[in-house]
């Protein structure tokens, strides 16, 4: 009975909808939905529900169609529609990718709805965001939602509004800048400009919400674009395609027509890593979440704008992990916790009237599973190296208190702390449980 009810309610929906076949559209009377994320290191996790199975996407507006993961074999529960191999190249220093291209599936984002979406599978199980982000991300969505509808992202209280284009109504905003967009294979780009020592250099940048850095900048000699000193060598996140590597660095200024954002963190990534992203002549890099979340942003494809008001993140300070250390969610761990139960135990008194009463704590034991953390990438020379860890190590403290207690956004944050701060990591390596101390090192000071 479920289930036939189940489809009556599609056939009604594909009814009603099918002059707008491939296209997302808000399916209520206001014509708009809000829809709650989760802001994870500067990258927006959405529920999305692909042929009636809820999933946690990535909001990346760098990229095209979406992309499902197929850690869990998920793709199998999604029912995919006639599938066809293909392979993708994205960002990193590996090799193309395997994927299976599927048509005719039915996506929702809230009331957002498209009954007939393209989506790309990949079938490499090892490719896996969420140990990296400590939260589960299914897959990636951009363009697509983008190109049907007005999206408004508030940074400041954590939703996005999908609104139908018809329904929109541009209000008047005396503090916001409104920013011209282009288009190169469905993806944003927007012209600002960048203050490295004294000169202001016109760029044309990509809008990568799908980032968690500031600013990646492309060296290019003959444009002025170089890396200043002081800069470091580091891991700068992960690809498609695999790891991507490159330089650190600040720069004086990030200039967004009227809006200027001074002393930003900014990324030079090694060209070899980046060989997709400069068969775009034009480009000169990426303005990503951590500039991005400043803004309140409201994007309109259809009239090539994105219109920018400054939010309470706008003077946040910009910083960056001084540890060395890069760390993933593994698995779990089992973990040994104590509980106190008190008891209280009458003894009568035989040479007076009142009772006495004896208080008891024993204690008692609980087997918890908790989330476990490990080293999975460190930076040559850095604090956390020259302290003697290394890669493999499983975090089972830091600063005295059980790592566990942290979600992983917590615990990176602690490497993201003033100069000289002190860290004491116990960990685990091969059975043996080793302490460590060391101070963060600021390398841009």
């Amino acid at each position: 009975m479920k289930k036939a009810l189940f489809v009556m309610i599609l056939l009604v929906l594909a009814s009603g909808l099918c002059h707008s076949q491939g296209q997302f559209i808000i399916n209520n009377k206001k014509g708009k939905d809000k829809i709650k994320f989760k802001l994870i290191h500067n990258l927006i996790i959405i529920p999305v529900e692909i042929n009636g199975v809820t999933l946690s996407f990535l909001v990346d507006t760098g990229v095209s169609k979406p992309i499902v993961f197929n850690f869990l074999n998920i793709s199998d529960s999604l029912k995919i529609k006639n599938p066809q191999k293909i392979y993708l190249k994205g960002l990193g220093e590996g090799e193309s990718i395997e994927a299976l291209r599927s048509k005719n599936n039915i996506f929702k984002i809230g009331e957002a709805i498209n009954i007939n979406q393209d989506l790309y599978a990949i079938r490499d199980s090892n490719l896996n965001f969420s140990p990296k982000l400590g939260v589960p991300v299914h897959g990636i969505i951009g363009y697509d939602l983008f190109k049907d509808l007005v999206v408004e992202i508030n940074y400041a209280k954590g939703f996005l509004k999908l609104i139908n284009q018809a329904d929109y109504n541009n209000k008047l905003c005396r503090n916001c800048e409104m920013l011209r967009l282009e288009f190169y294979k469905n993806k944003p780009y927007l012209n600002a400009e960048v203050e490295i020592d004294e000169s202001r250099i016109p760029v044309k940048m990509l809008i990568d919400s799908g980032g968690s850095d500031a600013l990646w900048l492309f060296e290019n000699e003959a444009d002025n674009i170089t890396s200043s000193n002081p800069s470091f060598y580091d891991f700068l996140g992960h690809g498609l395609s695999g790891s991507v590597y490159g330089k650190r660095s600040r720069i004086k200024a990030f200039h967004l027509n009227k809006f200027t954002i001074k002393t930003p963190n900014v990324a030079f990534p090694d060209s070899v890593s980046i060989g997709q992203a400069l068969n775009h002549k034009e480009r000169h890099g990426s303005v990503s979440g951590n500039i991005l979340k400043r803004f309140n942003l409201v994007f309109n494809y259809r009239k090539a704008n994105v219109t920018l008001k400054k939010n309470r993140f706008f003077k946040e300070s910009f910083k960056y992990n001084k540890s060395g250390i890069e760390l993933e969610h593994n698995g779990v761990r089992i973990i040994k916790e104590a509980e106190n139960f008190i008891s209280k135990n009458k003894i009568k008194n035989k040479t007076m009237d009142n009772d006495n009463t004896k208080v008891v704590i024993s204690p008692s034991y609980r087997m918890s599973i908790k989330p476990a953390y490990v080293i999975v990438e460190l930076r040559a020379d850095s604090p956390a190296h020259k302290a003697g860890l290394q890669i493999g190590d499983n975090i089972l403290s830091i600063n005295n208190k059980p790592a566990y207690q942290f979600t992983l956004q917590k615990l990176i944050e602690l490497f993201y702390d003033d100069h000289g701060k002190r860290i004491k990591l116990k960990i685990e390596r091969a059975g043996t449980v080793l302490t460590y101390n060391f101070k963060l090192v600021d390398v841009l000071k």
